[in-house]
């Protein structure tokens, strides 16, 4: 192991450095708070990010090996997992009973036969499309908040919103459900 000089931030947090703990605090907490803050509805839900964020990075700071890359990277790596993890958990699903109060304005029985078409057919896609739909279409997210937020390249993300929609659109003219003609929803 490396001289006590020499070691890494995270290295020294993981032998319970306090000085380390404070220092990672400065030195990445600016990073953390900034993906926190983008990826989290609220303030209060950003300062909780940044403390499960500071915590899991103690309880992993062992596992960093500096001959796998930089620091920064393993910290923003960690910090974007975590709050991939936190969106997946608290994410908001349209279901059913949400859409059975009172419709605001003349909503005909067709469009709400359409409504119905279309959850049916947004719950037959796979994970990957459901989940790119929901962060462009329900979160508003651009292609590239997408790329980043999953880590999935640009263009691979272009493709599956486009074949997402298109299967939804399929299903929707078939009567309801998601899946293609083969069975399935992969691109």
């Amino acid at each position: 192991m490396a001289e006590p000089s020499e070691r890494t931030i995270l290295e020294r947090v993981s032998l319970g450095d306090a000085a380390a703990v404070r220092e990672a605090i400065d030195a990445y907490g600016g990073l953390v708070w900034s993906l926190a803050r983008r990826f989290s509805s609220s303030e209060s839900d950003a300062e909780d990010a940044v403390q499960d964020i500071f915590l899991m990075l103690w309880r992993k700071a062992s596992s960093y090996d500096p001959s796998k890359g930089a620091e920064v990277s393993f910290v923003s790596v960690l910090a974007r997992r975590i709050l991939i993890d936190r969106w997946r958990r608290s994410e908001r699903r349209v279901s059913p009973e949400r859409l059975s109060g009172e419709p605001a304005g003349d909503v005909s029985e067709p469009a709400d036969e359409a409504i119905g078409l279309a959850m049916r057919a947004f719950e037959g896609l796979d994970d990957a499309h459901r989940e790119v739909l929901r962060l462009s279409l329900g979160d508003g997210r651009s292609h590239a908040e997408i790329a980043e937020i999953t880590d999935t390249p640009l263009g691979t993300i272009k493709s599956r919103i486009r074949r997402a929609i298109s299967l939804v659109r399929s299903a929707i003219e078939r009567g309801g459900s998601g899946e293609n003609e083969e069975g399935g929803t992969h691109d």
